[in-house]
Order: C-alpha cells, then structure tokens, then sequence
C-alpha cells in the first residue's frame, strides 16, 4: 500500500492569523512560543504548508482554541458513521 500524494489528499485550512490576531500576538511572538521559526508561521498561515500534529496541537494550546477551531480539511473531511447507523 502506498502513501497518498499530496495531490490526493484534502487541503488543509487554516485561520492560524485570525486566532493570532484576537489574542493581540505577532507572528513572531506565536512562533517562538509553539518553538519554530517566524518565516514557518508564515507558510502555515498562507496555506503553503501543513504542520505536523505536534505543532498543531502546540498552536491551539497557545491559542486556547480547540484544534477543528484552528484547522480542518477543505472538503469537510471524513464523515463518520455513528454506532447503530448503517449504509
């Protein structure tokens, strides 16, 4: 089995800048409290690049929101079924 390209998978969205804005943080200052550089929190606030699950979950702690409130996949992701549910 192979890994999915990027091509194929869903474009992850973000509103990293929005939720820095509110909580009055440069990009800079929310870069060095999740510990990567500036220029990185620019590439992930512009789409042009998906963090990893740590860093993710590093800037929604810093930005007291919930994960799916910072980041979610453009087609709407993965629909779950729910236990009893069926086809």
């Amino acid at each position: 089995m192979s890994r999915p390209s990027r091509e194929d998978s869903a474009p992850v969205v973000n509103r990293i800048e929005q939720a820095r804005d509110a909580k009055s943080l440069s990009r800079g200052e929310l870069a060095d409290l999740v510990g990567v550089h500036y220029q990185t929190m620019g590439y992930l606030e512009r789409g042009e690049y998906n963090p990893s699950l740590e860093l993710a979950l590093k800037i929604a702690r810093v930005l007291e929101l919930p994960l799916e409130e910072i980041f979610w996949l453009q087609d709407g992701g993965l629909t779950l079924k729910t236990e009893g549910e069926t086809s």
